[in-house]
């Protein structure tokens, strides 16, 4: 079966309207089989309430999975070389465990998964890092964790084991104008070439909403995979067809 994962990165309090009109939107194209990115406490302002944690808890009984996305998403560390690069080029200040070390990138993520374990009442999917952006220190922490899943931009596997899909996650940019045309001619292109790949990811944030013409390519490419035959699936069901052969 050709696989497509949806996700929707960045739940908080903070997007909480804006996370709604994503699952309206996403619903006619994959109902409920989808994962929430979900954010302990975005930019150290937006805690989870009581109402926001029972949120998650029935998302999570509808089949929803639920990733732990860093604990504050914003990016304090300084940079230089490579990950000054990544840090300036890939996102806005948003890279929060591209500079962490490993004690650290270690303790936000348990923290992190024993919040979501907690409010859902089940085991955490996976980590997934803000902006996809780790430290070598950080990718080296998520097996200590014990987290089953894990992704980048080019890739999911599973800490200290094998890669379980390969390709490019299709998402879109909101920031600025420039970004948006980016992603969009990106998007049209991803979704024409992927069309061979076993598994496709499809990323939307908040963001997204704020403009008209990527909600537009959205659609378009949730019904060009629906049309080839693509079917929605979990990240969990990639840990079932673990390829031997293949590692990180």
């Amino acid at each position: 079966m050709k696989r497509l994962l949806a996700s929707i990165h960045d739940v908080s309090p903070r997007f909480e309207r804006e996370v709604d009109q994503l699952l309206d939107r996403l619903a006619p194209h994959v109902g409920e089989r989808l994962a929430m990115l979900v954010v302990p406490d975005h930019w150290g302002s937006a805690p989870w309430t009581p109402a926001f944690s029972a949120r998650l808890r029935r998302w999570a009984d509808t089949g929803v999975e639920m990733f732990v996305h860093g604990w504050f998403h914003r990016d304090d560390a300084a940079h230089s070389g490579v990950a000054a690069i990544k840090a300036k080029r890939m996102t806005a200040g948003e890279g929060e465990f591209l500079g962490l070390d490993h004690a650290e990138a270690l303790t936000r993520m348990r923290r992190g998964k024993t919040l979501l374990e907690d409010a859902t009442g089940r085991p955490a999917a996976g980590f997934i890092a803000p902006a996809w952006l780790y430290s070598d220190d950080a990718r080296a922490a998520l097996a200590d964790a014990g987290f089953a899943l894990a992704e980048d931009h080019a890739r999911v596997w599973a800490p200290g084991g094998a890669v379980v899909a390969r390709g490019p996650v299709i998402t879109w940019a909101s920031r600025s104008d420039t970004r948006a045309l980016s992603s969009l001619a990106a998007a049209s292109v991803l979704r024409h070439a992927l069309q061979p790949l076993p598994t496709v990811r499809v990323a939307v944030h908040p963001g997204d909403v704020t403009r008209p013409a990527l909600l537009r390519s959205i659609d378009r490419t949730f019904r060009a995979f629906s049309r080839g035959g693509r079917r929605p699936a979990a990240y969990a069901d990639l840990l079932t067809e673990v390829p031997a052969s293949i590692s990180v």
